[in-house]
């Protein structure tokens, strides 16, 4: 069926999220080009400055990408060849990479049949001697329990990596993500929340030795040009995209109300469609402000997933499946041992999961019409005439 004269409702509106903001990118993007400092520029060191600050921290370094934070924040705490490091099989494969690349082996455990992030009795179930490190996801910008991972953490004497690459500016609590690990990780890639206009990470923490570590592995392992103190890495955040951020860091709590706010109102309309299992919100008990789930996506579990793929296409909305396949049943991580069957929530969502449209920018028309393709699929029944539980 042709889609022609339906406007489009895309995935996530970058250019209208550009349009709002172009008269303060615009000019702090000039900025750098007339000063032609381009690598670790002045705006590289105050974005750093900008979001420890967001985050709560002390020390913020940035990196090239989410991945390289990950890696370079496992290596800064001594993760490698040897070491096992825990995580979620349902994230996107950056996580496991970053372990890899240390040289360290993944170990891989179910998620929460609600939150979709990582389950913590499963978690203190899967330490042995080998284990160095714990990375909980905060998966689609929900918080995982950071209560209980804090604790197992503490028991067992173990390093706490926090994936907050889908989480910015996201609360747990009276804290935001990023503060409670050893270490928290963020991906700046253009689509997430606090996006930059190419790649671009960050890695937060409290401890200025790790810090340090950090900016000693993104540049070369030197602190002075042509000395090296170490085997390090090319992996710096350009001062471009430094500035890139720095001017929409502002603009990042206003960003998660409104995601929020859709979200309440995507809740609202597909209450009635039996068939459709919405997001729960499990950390929902904050004070005005603060927002508990910071919605990078909207995702949804539905039956005949196809189906109602196909009828977006139709009428010119676009979706997205994040993930499919999890991290354990990738071919690439065969050599890990899992099989089909051994994390049975994280399979089972993956086959249902649909990620919705998106974005600060979103309205309560476009949110409508989406929900409306979603209830020709799968038919409405009144909330008041459904059984009980």
């Amino acid at each position: 069926m042709s889609t022609a004269g339906k406007a489009q409702i895309p995935f996530v509106d970058l250019k209208a999220q550009y349009q709002s903001i172009k008269a303060e990118v615009l000019p702090a993007v000039t900025k750098v080009l007339d000063d032609c400092n381009f690598i670790l520029g002045q705006q590289v060191k105050d974005f750093e400055q900008a979001f420890a600050r967001y985050c709560g921290v002390d020390h913020a370094v940035g990196v090239a990408n989410g991945t390289e934070a990950i890696h370079l924040a496992l290596r800064a705490l001594g993760v490698g060849p040897g070491d096992e490091v825990i995580t979620v099989t349902n994230s996107f494969i950056a996580t496991a990479l970053a372990i890899h690349e240390c040289g360290a082996r993944s170990v891989l455990v179910d998620c929460e049949a609600d939150s979709y992030n990582i389950d913590p009795i499963l978690v203190e179930k899967a330490i042995t001697k080998r284990t160095k490190a714990i990375i909980p996801v905060h998966l689609y910008g929900q918080p995982a329990n950071m209560q209980a991972i804090m604790d197992i953490a503490k028991r067992h004497r173990l390093f706490v990596v926090e994936d907050a690459c889908q989480g910015h500016g996201a609360y747990y609590g009276d804290k935001r993500v990023g503060s409670f690990g050893d270490a928290a990780c963020f991906s700046f890639y253009p689509g997430k929340n606090l996006g930059g206009y190419g790649d671009g990470g960050m890695v937060v923490c409290r401890d200025k030795a790790i810090a340090d570590k950090l900016e000693l592995l993104r540049g070369y392992g030197s602190v002075k040009k042509y000395e090296h103190k170490e085997k390090g890495y090319n992996c710096r955040l350009d001062t471009v995209q430094a500035a890139i951020l720095l001017a929409k860091l502002p603009h990042l709590d206003d960003w998660n109300t409104r995601r929020f706010k859709a979200a309440q109102t995507y809740a609202t309309r597909i209450a009635d469609i039996t068939q459709v299992k919405g997001p729960k919100v499990v950390n929902n008990a904050l004070p005005a402000g603060r927002v508990p789930h910071v919605f990078h996506l909207y995702v949804v579990q539905v039956p005949r997933r196809q189906d109602l793929i196909q009828a977006f296409t139709q009428e010119n909305i676009q979706c997205g499946i994040h993930y499919p396949i999890p991290i354990h049943l990738q071919e690439a991580y065969r050599d890990l041992g899992y099989k089909r069957g051994d994390f049975p929530v994280a399979e089972a969502a993956a086959d249902r999961i649909l990620s919705l449209p998106m974005f600060p920018e979103l309205s309560v028309d476009q949110i409508a019409r989406v929900t409306g393709v979603i209830a020709d699929v799968y038919g409405r029944q009144p909330v008041a005439t459904r059984r009980a539980g």
